[in-house]
């Protein structure tokens, strides 16, 4: 800690409760993409047609271009870790136990990653360019969450 710092109390903001009184839909393209992970255990991006860059998640829309995407690929459920953070401090909102750890995942197919929980690894064992497989639930509800994590190959 900086000599400047240590003898200053941290300011806390007036906490807001969260309330959450509305429902949303995912769209046609993220609904199609979680109703594959769902119901096959299978990943689908959107290709684009202008530039053949592949979108996962599934997006309906290029973001280089901004050409509309109606062209879906089947990616594979392995790839490649491109960054990670692991969480030590606990929040309400997180969906397991600390500490955890978050990964980008740029699987095999795709020219995008995905943010998703890293499993079966133990924190010092994780590295930049290590390949990583999806391990899906066996009850799956038509959330991201459906896959439970990507643990090393």
């Amino acid at each position: 800690m900086s000599p400047m710092l240590e003898n200053i109390e941290p300011l806390i903001a007036t906490e807001r409760p969260r309330i959450w009184r509305y429902t949303y839909s995912a769209g046609p393209v993220r609904s199609r993409f979680l109703i594959e992970i769902r119901d096959n255990k299978k990943i689908f991006g959107t290709k684009c047609p202008a530039c053949n860059s592949v979108y996962v998640p599934a997006r309906p829309t290029c973001i280089k271009c901004f050409t509309t995407m109606d062209e879906w690929v089947e990616v594979s459920d392995m790839g490649v870790l491109i960054s990670y953070t692991i969480v030590y401090q606990p929040e309400d909102i997180h969906p397991v136990e600390s500490p955890f750890a978050y990964g980008m995942i740029q699987l095999d197919g795709a020219d995008t990653s995905l943010a998703h929980m890293l499993g079966e690894v133990d924190f010092e064992d994780i590295k930049i360019g290590m390949r990583v497989k999806a391990v899906f639930k066996d009850e799956r509800v038509g959330d991201i969450r459906d896959i439970k994590y990507f643990r090393p190959r």
